[in-house]
């Protein structure tokens, strides 16, 4: 049998919807008819078994057979008595002739003489071969066997002829349904299909750069938050294609800036154009540029290892007071150089945390550098940690010159940078540097927030998993120690 191919979802609802109300109506007309032939029939046998009490009334009181005919008037019934030797039948209309004259091996009299229930019991196709249906209901007359059996015979032609109408009304109601169904099973797929049709169109335009398109919405159904969904996608997409754009527009600048001038420095000590007495002057700038470009190098790989998880969070025990005093002694020089006045609060003495400390340490760096980096002279650096139920919460907050409030919903967003200016500075980093920050704290499960404002400063919160001091790392880095 050829297996039905299907080109679309739409073509698999239409089918599906077609088949499965079809088949529902199907079954129920059967039903119906099934329900409505039981029903004919059982009118059916208790007119015979009214018809058959009193012809077993009549023949118990010693009446002959032939005085049943007024039994038999007015109805299609056709009574015989069944004798082991014979049969005797009474009736009026004469169709019942062919029947009557039916040798006993093609009608089932044998079985009826076998059986010879008491109480009356009912057959159909008592005789082999008929030109309408019969209905056969039959009764034991005596104690003894030449007592004989009371068959009542009647004629159901009406009933089949009531089914083959309820067959016919039950086709006829299936093929206006089919019709029904086909046009309202189509509309109602292609209102549903349609919206993804259209979202399959706008994707393609995304694959192939174009995030300008939107899927319309309306209604608050499946298809419409798919719809929303891909329109918040397009417009992360857009927001990351326009800010990679920029940063790679930023980095290439940067590249390419200080690589020109130390080209330019080492070959005009070559050509003499620098004299030697200046050479060390200018290496010490080539060896600065070549150190910036190394950290912009790091953290790209940085970044890149994190994101693909070849980094791992190797969890141990410290005390994160004890990580940022190390910390803050590696800026001393940086603080003094920017006559900064530095807040050390510390809740408690000791505050131990379960985390990667070579991972928070980098954290600590990238924002306690960024402090430093976007403060004026003079202006104060606080860093703080305390505890609070399971989780403990390190706060490092400048007086500098703040971000704007449309930039610091994207702060922490791969390549962005508050700072658009091409030209190299100290205070113009490669915007990866909080990137990273918040892929460490996401790595260990924890969270980081930001309050700023333009002038006033910025404050950085993260939180760390609070350990128990007999806590040891078991498992080699897994997250599972026991206490």
């Amino acid at each position: 049998m050829a297996k039905i191919r299907f080109k679309s979802i739409f073509d698999r609802m239409l089918f599906l919807q077609c088949v499965t109300v079809l088949s529902l109506l199907l079954i129920l007309g059967l039903g119906i008819g099934y329900v409505a032939r039981m029903q004919g029939l059982n009118m059916e046998k208790e007119s015979l078994i009214e018809t058959a009490r009193q012809a077993a009334s009549t023949l118990e009181a010693g009446e002959p057979p032939q005085s049943l005919q007024p039994l038999t008037e007015g109805k299609k019934l056709l009574i015989q008595v069944l004798y082991p030797d014979g049969i005797v039948s009474v009736y009026r209309d004469e169709k019942w002739q062919p029947l009557v004259a039916m040798p006993a091996d093609k009608t089932r009299a044998s079985e009826a003489l076998r059986r010879n229930g008491e109480t009356p019991e009912t057959m159909e196709r008592y005789f082999s071969k008929v030109s309408f249906r019969v209905y056969t209901l039959f009764v034991r007359l005596g104690a003894e066997d030449k007592d004989g059996v009371l068959l009542v015979h009647g004629d159901i032609s009406r009933l089949n002829e009531a089914f083959r109408q309820i067959a016919l009304w039950t086709l006829a109601i299936c093929v206006v349904a089919a019709f029904v169904v086909l046009f309202s099973s189509y509309y109602i797929a292609k209102r549903i299909i349609n919206p993804f049709v259209d979202m399959n169109h706008i994707v393609q335009c995304y694959s192939k750069g174009d995030f300008s398109q939107r899927i319309p919405v309306q209604g608050k159904d499946e298809a419409s938050q798919l719809g929303r969904s891909f329109n918040e996608m397009a417009d992360q997409l857009k927001n990351l294609e326009v800010t990679r754009q920029s940063f790679v527009a930023n980095v290439s600048h940067e590249l390419r800036s200080p690589l020109t001038s130390m080209k330019g420095f080492l070959e005009a000590m070559m050509d003499g154009t620098i004299p030697p007495e200046e050479h060390e002057h200018y290496i010490d700038i080539v060896l600065s540029e070549t150190r910036r470009m190394t950290a912009m190098v790091n953290d790209l790989l940085d970044l890149a290892r994190i994101e693909s998880g070849i980094i791992t969070v190797n969890y141990e025990v410290f005390d994160i007071n004890e990580l940022i005093r190390r910390t803050l002694i590696t800026f001393e020089a940086r603080i003094s150089e920017k006559n900064m006045e530095l807040d050390v609060r510390f809740a408690n003495e000791q505050s131990f945390v379960y985390a990667d400390s070579n991972q928070i340490s980098q954290v600590l760096r990238n924002l306690i550098d960024n402090a430093i980096k976007y403060s004026p002279q003079g202006r104060s650096l606080l860093v703080s940690t305390y505890a609070l139920r399971k989780e403990v919460y390190v706060t490092i907050r400048d007086t500098g010159v703040g971000i704007p409030a449309e930039d610091v919903p994207h702060i922490f967003d791969r390549f962005y940078k508050v700072e658009k200016a091409h030209t190299p500075s100290p205070q113009v980093g490669s915007g990866l540097g909080l990137a990273i920050v918040k892929k460490i704290i996401e790595a260990h499960g924890q969270s980081i927030t930001v309050k700023s404002a333009r002038g006033k400063g910025t404050q950085f919160t993260f939180t760390l998993e609070k350990a128990n001091t007999l806590k040891r790392v078991t498992d080699g880095g897994r997250k599972n120690g026991s206490v």
